[in-house]
């Protein structure tokens, strides 16, 4: 389940060094205007259309946790989740095995598997063709992912060249854009007053077979429901109950008398 970012107060501490590239982004936000702008004509100067970061709970993020998000494409985020695309993008996939950037383009993302392509194909009619993904793991088991697109949809030479000369600024944006704009607005862990919302019946069935250590294969087969279906309705738990991933769900369910675990 994914949660929106929105940039609030920035932290830019006295004498800390500031890249010409990000002058102007940081000054509109001490000026408190709309930073799409800004942050969609830095990525387009180095040769992509749109931006997404995330920040996640989990050293792998396609696994169970929950993740933390901001996009200059809020739309396609939207379905992304909705769809459960985290568990099959490669982008994901590949770069949180390797802190080396990730270039990527239509003709290096074949036979990767069905629902890859079709990841890949729904992607592509929303603009995303081509990219650069990297990512780097912080405290707490936490990761950030900084991901570029284009809807170019192959790299010939000269743009490969172009994004190579451009990836040390690359790099450098995701970098300060995490610790000066999105750092102050990431507190995992801080748990919300209020009262979790009510499970549905189907959600109560997950949890209570997941408590008796059913695992979600396990619980497909048992309510006769897709895999898929599974960990959305676990995205849904993990959302009410104010958890980051199935064993504090379970945890929490069983606390609070939710479910009884035999």
């Amino acid at each position: 389940m994914m949660q929106s970012l929105k940039i609030g107060a920035i932290n830019v501490p006295p004498g800390q060094f500031v890249p010409p590239l990000l002058e102007s982004l940081v000054a509109a936000a001490a000026r408190g205007e709309d930073l799409v702008p800004y942050i969609r004509g830095i990525v387009r100067s180095f040769g992509f259309d749109s931006f997404e970061y995330g920040v996640f709970t989990t050293p792998h993020p396609d696994r169970y946790g929950l993740m933390s998000c901001f996009s200059t494409i809020p739309e396609w985020i939207t379905r992304y989740d909705r769809l459960g695309y985290i568990e099959v993008d490669p982008r994901v996939l590949l770069t949180c095995k390797s802190a080396i950037p990730f270039i990527w383009d239509q003709s290096n993302m074949k036979n990767l598997g069905p629902r890859v392509d079709d990841f890949l194909q729904d992607a592509l009619d929303h603009g995303i063709a081509s990219g650069v993904s990297f990512m780097w793991h912080g405290p707490y088991h936490t990761g950030v992912c900084v991901t570029m697109n284009s809807s170019t949809p192959v790299n010939d030479e000269i743009r490969a060249k172009a994004i190579a000369r451009n990836l040390p600024d690359i790099l450098m944006f995701g970098h300060y854009f995490h610790e000066i704009f999105m750092r102050p607005s990431v507190e995992f862990g801080k748990q919300p007053a209020t009262p979790h919302e009510p499970l549905s019946s189907r959600e109560r069935e997950c949890i209570t077979l997941a408590a008796n250590g059913l695992t979600t294969k396990d619980i497909s087969h048992k309510l006769d429901i897709r895999p898929r279906t599974v960990q959305f309705h676990f995205e849904k738990i993990y959302s009410k109950l104010h958890a980051s991933n199935r064993q504090e769900a379970v945890a929490r369910a069983v606390q609070t008398g939710i479910v009884r675990s035999s």
